[in-house]
């Protein structure tokens, strides 16, 4: 999946909407996200890994909220067990328009889908690997329980849940001061003050984060029996979640 577009989308001094996942950020998003989220890479890479440890034969696997697809063909690269379908989806069709999907490296036997579809109402199935790689952060605080019960529902006995958030911490202090690296890390990725302001006032009545704590409670009362977090930097982290 190759897209070598910057994103220029917020240079300009401009009146500011709400973000949407629409056709001018689907052509420039490898981009954006990659100079947005401190340890992007690292997470889609080890989501493959991840699946090489975790994806059972004769399964499916979930990507939900695919966006372009990197994370649906990292797993596709590392699956090493037979017949299984991944079933990646999206709400945005501009977004799946621009996915580019490689079958190098990927075994016959394993199929990918990708689907047009609002992932709260999508049935979980037989599934040993689901994937919300940035995703519930923009799922409404009130429906959350209640797709992560339906995730885990739809989850085999020894499931994996991969969850990867942007977050907040709950001393004022601290949160304020992850904000402020974080902003430099975009700074050193060659955004202008004005493209994080305006970035920052688009995105945040759209994405919700949550602390970690939040997280960890909603999935041990839903019933996962056991939660790693295997990276974090800043107000980034990603963890995985055992059924």
């Amino acid at each position: 999946m190759k897209n070598n577009r910057r994103d220029f989308l917020f240079q300009e001094k401009q009146h500011v909407n709400n973000f949407t996942f629409d056709k001018r950020v689907a052509k420039v998003f490898p981009d954006m996200i990659t100079r947005s989220v401190p340890g992007y890479n690292a997470i889609i890479d080890n989501s493959g890994n991840l699946a090489a440890r975790f994806v059972q034969p004769n399964s499916n696997c979930y990507d939900l909220g695919c966006s372009l697809g990197a994370t649906t063909q990292e797993l596709a690269r590392n699956i090493n067990v037979g017949n299984v379908t991944i079933i990646a989806i999206d709400n945005s069709q501009a977004m799946l328009n621009h996915a580019r999907l490689s079958s190098d490296g990927i075994r016959r036997d394993t199929t990918i889908s990708l689907i047009n579809d609002d992932i709260r109402q999508t049935p979980i199935n037989n599934a040993s690997l689901v994937i919300l790689n940035f995703t519930l952060q923009f799922i409404q605080v009130s429906e959350r329980l209640a797709l992560i019960t339906k995730i885990f529902e739809g989850l085999k006995s020894g499931g994996c849940l991969i969850l990867s958030e942007k977050i907040r911490f709950k001393e004022p202090k601290i949160d304020q001061k992850m904000v402020e690296l974080h902003h430099q890390f975009k700074r050193c990725q060659g955004y202008s003050d004005l493209e994080i302001s305006q970035k920052r006032e688009a995105i945040e009545n759209v994405l919700v984060p949550e602390t970690i704590d939040i997280h960890i409670e909603r999935l041990k009362k839903i019933g996962f029996s056991s939660m790693h977090i295997w990276f974090q930097c800043y107000n980034f982290f990603s963890m995985y979640a055992l059924k």
